[in-house]
């Protein structure tokens, strides 16, 4: 069994960073949706708070999957938009 470090320091409110064994990255939003910004990329993470269901999908960085088609680019465009707007209604 191996050990494992992580630490969150809040800046502002819905703004940490995360330090953890591997590396620094930049956390922003609130409950329910997330944007991480770290060395891999910047990922996307929406979920319905108190259920532990949520998902997550990365918006930059390496990725090991074939090109998106068509339809795959249209949702996940709706789905930028929407986290978009969650995030800038709970930070207004």
């Amino acid at each position: 069994m191996g050990f494992k470090f992580r630490k969150r320091i809040k800046i502002a409110p819905g703004i940490h960073i995360n330090v953890g064994k591997t590396g620094v990255s930049t956390s922003i939003g609130k409950r329910g949706s997330t944007i991480n910004i770290g060395k891999n990329g910047t990922k996307a993470t929406f979920g319905l708070p108190g259920t532990g269901l949520s998902y997550s999908t990365k918006l930059s960085g390496k990725t090991n999957r074939k090109p998106k088609t068509k339809l795959e680019r249209l949702i996940s465009f709706f789905i930028y938009i929407v986290l978009f707007l969650v995030i800038y209604s709970f930070l207004k």
